[in-house]
């Protein structure tokens, strides 16, 4: 990941190199191991940091070394209770309420339900911690690692190479994920409206933590807002290949078997980066575009009632609507949308406009649905046209 040439596809800001860092100082830390869960203990402290309590899991020392504990972060806790089947909130309620019994439930599965699992961890011992590691998964053994530093060594070549001439947008590494989305610099065009200049993208993703799979995908850029919407190109190709691989053979093969694996991940990724960075795939969503500029909400409306139509349609809860109708009265003062109709095209970029409101791990729902805007079915859009309607006594 140290190429001369990263530069190329660096912003301002110098986002790739932050992200870079602190995907290379995580891989520095990571620490793998697979216990059989009758020689972990589980345990519930104070927290120095909050009000709430801190799980640990305590790994004994064996075969001469030295007895470790690890800080259980969200997702990894989150992850114990599913395994044992608890409902997560109540989980979180008994850890905080009833540390003692609840302690002694999982210990007393781990014991009895003895299995081996994959923790994976950071490392913390250079860091004067009350704990030796963060525990950040509890996983099958069976699970296939494809990290975020393979990630960025299958696809920043490709960009770099590409003569879309590549500039990284944003990065968010989340304690579930790792998302990266670049901007072509030269790869433009209208979009639904004159004056609604568009770019290509492309968003990479990965968890090395079972939540969510190892993705490319391809991004439409609104230039006026940084609107970002997911096409159907990232939706079907949501699942490239899984990060969570529960076959049987995976847990036996050996190290040189699973790298060959994950260089074969690494080629199709590889080709996938190159086929959405073709103009091509580019301009096909730009007459999506102009055909979704076609569809206009008639007569009289009400924006709230679009706004509440749409929800429904898109089956977001209800006190989320209000996001919705922000980002269409954003929508509706920016270049190519100003005093136009009110279109499909409006609602996929009023869509669009909530990710950059939401927290780093919704943001891709939020992009995603805007594609669902575009390809949304005529029923749907004829339930939305019709329910947006003023009556008149």
């Amino acid at each position: 990941m140290e190429s001369k040439m990263q530069f190329k596809i660096e912003n301002e800001n110098n986002d790739l190199q932050a992200l870079l860092e602190r995907v290379q100082e995580q891989q520095k830390r990571t620490a793998d191991i697979l216990p059989q869960t009758k020689d972990l203990q589980f345990r519930t402290v104070e927290s120095s940091v909050s009000d709430n309590k801190q799980s640990q899991i305590v790994i004994e020392g064996l075969r001469g070394e030295p007895t470790r504990i690890a800080k259980v972060n969200d997702v990894c806790f989150n992850q114990i209770a599913s395994k044992a089947k608890i409902e997560v909130r109540t989980a979180k309620y008994l850890k905080d309420e009833y540390s003692f019994e609840f302690d002694k439930l999982i210990n007393a599965i781990w014991q009895k339900q003895n299995s081996r699992q994959m923790i994976r961890m950071f490392d913390m011992t250079d860091q004067q911690e009350c704990f030796d590691y963060v525990a950040r998964a509890f996983l099958s053994n069976k699970f296939k690692t494809f990290d975020n530093v393979h990630l960025l060594e299958s696809t920043l070549p490709k960009l770099i190479e590409s003569d879309a001439n590549w500039q990284i947008m944003n990065w968010d590494l989340t304690d579930s994920k790792l998302y990266a989305r670049f901007k072509s610099q030269t790869q433009t065009g209208e979009g639904a409206n004159v004056g609604d200049v568009m770019a290509n993208g492309i968003i990479i993703s990965n968890s090395e933590v079972g939540q969510g799979s190892v993705r490319v995908g391809q991004i439409t850029w609104t230039l006026a807002c940084k609107n970002g919407m997911q096409s159907r190109n990232e939706t079907r190709s949501s699942h490239i290949t899984s990060a969570r691989e529960d076959s049987d053979q995976w847990s036996i093969l050996t190290d040189e078997a699973k790298d060959a694996d994950n260089k074969a991940l690494s080629l199709k990724l590889r080709d996938i980066v190159e086929s959405f960075a073709s103009r091509e795939s580019f301009d096909e969503i730009l007459d999506q575009m102009k055909q979704a500029s076609s569809d206009i909400i008639e007569g009289e409306y009400s924006i709230s009632k679009v706004s509440e139509s749409l929800g429904e349609v898109l089956k977001i809860p209800q006190k989320e609507t209000s996001l919705i109708l922000d980002g269409l009265l954003q929508t509706l003062q920016q270049d190519g949308y100003r005093n136009e109709p009110l279109s499909r095209a409006t609602l996929m970029n009023g869509v669009t406009a909530v990710s950059h409101k939401v927290k780093p791990d919704l943001v891709d729902d939020w992009q995603k649905l805007g594609g669902s805007v575009l390809n949304m079915s005529a029923s749907n859009w004829n339930k939305i046209k019709t329910a947006s309607q003023l009556e008149f006594a």
